[in-house]
């Protein structure tokens, strides 16, 4: 038997629908209601894509629509899809799963989408979880497609927000704690893997002295090179509860150290906590981390 296909809605105001991709059929999919799978929202074009599935082939095609079709990240006007891809339309991400059990019918999904579309309060925001679409694919899909807005994301690591402006992030905020700075803040959320997100309207009343100038992609590339580098190190440091300390007496000089390794080494003279360290270091996690591994090695630091 060929293996069948379904959308499944993981962000957006119909989150937790399918929709069946039967084999040798055609769905079109738009705002206006006679079609086949109607998505109800403003940056949804009246005829927006249609999904062939067609001798064991899937292809999504644009319809001209105003603002685009992406499957994972890229623009696209005609592409296959496989089982995994993601698809954003409007503010709606779906993906391309296998189904096991017996699909429901077409006109019972698209039941389903309108009871969803009606109960749902989310009219113009795109939410899911980071278990489903992973920060990084989040932020290139707003890149490609040019959003402006607040991602606002909730984990058990913190509250966190990272600013676009027509694709392009300028800012990032972990628990409103401006002082750690839009790139180390933004780096550390890359990282996060669980929790939910939400991406909103601009805040009108945001602004900032320091705003990142790179490019998409340039930030995730560095965000994600830091992050593989921090979690190498990561089993050898302290827990970020642990508190440090300055041997006494101290016999090694302090002439003989580096710059980053001169301050870390005073964060850890003033304030002790792991945490605390970090957050208030002016280097990146990672580099922070190495220099404060070479100063337990050489004994001008201690475990409490």
């Amino acid at each position: 038997m060929a293996q069948s296909y379904a959308l499944r809605f993981i962000s957006g105001k119909y989150q937790g629908g399918e929709f069946p991709l039967a084999a040798e059929r055609e769905v079109v999919i738009g705002r206006s209601s006679e079609l086949d799978m109607v998505l109800v929202e403003d940056m949804v074009s009246r005829k927006h894509a249609k999904i062939t599935t067609q001798a064991g082939q899937i292809v999504i095609t644009d319809m001209g629509s105003t603002n685009g079709t992406f499957v994972n990240g890229e623009k696209v006007r005609k592409t296959k899809l496989k089982e995994g891809d993601r698809i954003l339309i409007g503010t709606s991400i779906l993906k391309v799963v296998a189904t096991t059990s017996t699909p429901v019918s077409a006109t019972e999904a698209r039941e389903d989408l309108r009871a969803r579309g009606q109960a749902s309060s989310k009219q113009s925001s795109m939410s899911g979880t980071l278990e489903e679409v992973p920060i990084p694919d989040l932020l290139q899909l707003f890149s490609t497609s040019k959003r402006t807005g607040v991602l606002h994301i909730r984990s058990s690591l913190g509250y966190g927000k990272i600013y676009l402006r027509n694709g392009n992030i300028f800012y990032g905020s972990i628990d409103d704690d401006h002082d750690l700075g839009p790139m180390k803040a933004f780096c550390r959320m890359v990282g996060w893997e669980e929790g939910n997100f939400e991406f909103g309207p601009p805040e009108d009343e945001a602004e900032f002295m320091l705003e990142l100038e790179d490019s998409t992609e340039s930030l995730l590339m560095e965000a994600l090179r830091q992050l593989d580098e921090f979690r190498r190190i990561a089993p050898d440091l302290p827990a970020p509860h642990e508190r440090l300390r300055i041997p006494q007496p101290l016999e090694p000089t302090l002439s003989s150290l580096k710059a980053l390794e001169l301050d870390v080494f005073q964060l850890v003279l003033n304030h002790g906590l792991m945490q605390h360290v970090f957050d208030r270091s002016p280097a990146t996690d990672f580099e922070t981390a190495t220099a404060l591994l070479n100063l337990v090695s050489q004994n001008y630091v201690a475990r409490a």
